[in-house]
């Protein structure tokens, strides 16, 4: 089975260009967490980002839902900050949520077309399986960082 690799520089640039809508699974109101200080920068960069964390009822001013399941509104990545043995079912929300987007007349792509795992988070073979099925799918990378590379500490234009 061939070894997973991430997009190669200039697709990454691109996704964070076309990218609104950002759920962070994992999302934590403390802030001194890299989760909170992630999406706060990205947040301040002019993205629109929706908290997924079970029992919390808001994060940086935006509601929160318990699962990807409970977001009413269409997403365009998901940026996970868990364990990588989560990632599993969360591939098969973002999944679910595409079968959903393609009945309910979001613009193609289906929704989410993009997944993120942070730093760490590593596991191939959710990966593989968020790629075969159409999703770009970017492993163990902080989405904030490849920010500042691209664009610099600016808000995108």
């Amino acid at each position: 089975m061939e070894r997973f690799s991430n997009p190669s520089e200039e697709e990454i640039e691109q996704l964070l260009r076309r990218v609104q809508t950002i759920a962070i699974v994992g999302l934590s109101p403390k802030t001194g967490r890299p989760s909170y200080q992630v999406a706060a920068q990205m947040q301040a960069f002019g993205y629109h980002i929706i908290p997924v964390r079970p029992a919390v009822a808001s994060v940086l001013g935006e509601k929160a839902f318990a699962t990807l399941m409970d977001v009413p509104e269409k997403i365009d990545l998901v940026d996970v900050f868990r364990a990588p043995e989560h990632v599993d079912v969360l591939v098969e929300e973002c999944l679910a949520l595409r079968g959903r987007a393609d009945t309910s007349g979001f613009a193609a792509p289906p929704h989410p077309w993009a997944l993120w795992l942070q730093d760490g988070v590593v596991n191939e073979p959710a990966a593989r399986r968020a790629r075969e099925a159409g999703m770009t799918v970017v492993m163990n990378r902080c989405i904030y960082r490849d920010y500042l590379r691209y664009f610099g500490p600016s808000r995108r234009s």
